[in-house]
């Protein structure tokens, strides 16, 4: 039973519920006893020294890397996750999560640019989806992320989104080592950094 669970875990693309475990293994149990199981999987990991364990995620499991081996993971992903999701859209999809449910009038006072190029691309991959229309003149639909958007940046709920002062300081950062390694590690002024002219908030969105 161990081994069917781990190997449907580890063969899905995205977190398997109970429910699915269920139905792929034929075996009954309910949520107490699978996390039973998926905390002796994941002891065995450890012992023997694995990379990765099973976490819980958007309402299932998932087989994850360990969190020591992100910087390296980072780099094989980087290229990916850019084809996949631009600047502009991840933009998009930040101002739905942390104002949803949110139209698309709502989202270009925000970001100042018509946000419908990645409204399009993100229902397509299914990171957002249409939760109502709201009360208001026209009555224009709102706009909220899916299970599919907990599972890409691996949170169990939307509680679990950093703060937003958390999010700037860490754009602040890596700004400024991007500037570093580009200067050959000159001291960055006001100017550099944005400070001043407010540099850094959002590019234009991307044609096409």
């Amino acid at each position: 039973m161990q081994q069917q669970i781990e190997s449907v875990i580890f063969a899905s693309e995205e977190a398997i519920t109970l429910q699915v475990i269920r139905q792929v293994t034929g075996v009954e149990m309910d949520s107490a006893a699978l996390q039973e199981v998926v905390e002796a999987i994941n002891r065995e990991y450890l012992e023997s020294g694995r990379p990765f364990s099973i976490h819980r995620i958007a309402g299932g499991y998932r087989m994850l890397s360990r969190e020591e081996f992100a910087p390296l993971l980072r780099k094989l992903q980087a290229p990916k996750i850019r084809r996949r999701l631009s600047r502009s859209i991840l933009e998009v999809l930040s101002v739905v999560a942390y104002h949803q449910p949110v139209t698309r009038g709502e989202i270009q006072q925000i970001r100042g640019v018509s946000p419908d190029y990645a409204i399009d691309r993100l229902m397509e991959r299914g990171f957002i989806d249409v939760q109502g229309r709201a009360d208001t003149p026209g009555r224009p639909l709102q706009y909220g992320t899916t299970k599919e958007f907990l599972d890409l940046f691996h949170l169990s709920s939307l509680k679990d989104l950093p703060k937003l002062r958390e999010i700037k300081e860490i754009l602040r950062e890596h700004e400024e080592q991007e500037y570093l390694s580009q200067s050959g590690g000159e001291e960055l002024s006001p100017a550099a950094t944005g400070q001043e002219s407010g540099a850094g908030d959002y590019d234009r969105e991307e044609k096409g």
